[in-house]
């Protein structure tokens, strides 16, 4: 089956979530700078997950330019994606108004974890549809970021019981790894043939 509605129906949820994210940033009632300074647990864990979420869309936008079909699994993988990301807003508005106290901070790399699990996990389904001899497969290669992002929410959450912004700089130096851009889609399209500015 075509990969169209699966590409628009993703667009808009990732779409949404960010809306739901910016409407957490609530303004305050006086004029002052002084009366900004609450916010600013709440702004930081915004742009941490705006970034986040970017960088779902960025990576989710250039995987599915060497996709040529999906199939019911691949359905079903990426609702699994879709379903940790939909968290993303809830989380990010109770760790900022907590101000990144335990509890939250762990919950919040628990479902970054489970993000990071759904869309390996999506990348497997849609390698097996198209085979170990596909761009697909020579586009992803070894993922060596994937694991090592894995392996960064593995120690950061256990760690936020004790040292919750510590986690959450290890949250952010996983955003910081991803922020550099993964040219390996990109190249084997320009080597494909086709413009990299559609990319």
């Amino acid at each position: 089956m075509g990969k169209g509605r699966l590409e628009a129906f993703s667009d808009g949820v990732i779409a949404v979530i960010i809306t739901i994210m910016v409407l957490e940033l609530k303004a305050p009632h006086g004029s002052a700078a002084a009366d900004l300074v609450p916010l600013v647990p709440v702004f930081l864990s915004y742009l941490l997950s705006f970034v986040f979420v970017a960088i779902y869309w960025n990576n989710h936008h250039h995987l599915f330019q060497v996709v040529k079909h999906v199939n019911g699994a691949t359905l079903w993988a990426n609702m699994h994606l879709l379903f940790w990301l939909s968290l993303v807003p809830f989380l990010t508005a109770w760790m900022g108004e907590n101000h990144f106290d335990v509890l939250p901070v762990a919950l919040y790399g628990i479902d970054l974890l489970c993000a990071a699990f759904a869309y390996t996990l999506l990348t497997r389904v849609l390698l097996r549809h198209h085979g170990r001899d596909s761009t697909l497969a020579q586009a992803l290669g070894h993922d060596a970021k994937g694991w090592a992002s894995l392996a960064l929410y593995a120690i950061a959450i256990p760690l936020a019981f004790f040292l919750p912004l510590v986690s959450c700089g290890l949250y952010a130096l996983v955003a910081i790894i991803w922020l550099v851009p993964d040219r390996r889609i990109e190249k084997i399209i320009t080597a494909a043939g086709h413009s990299p500015e559609h990319v």
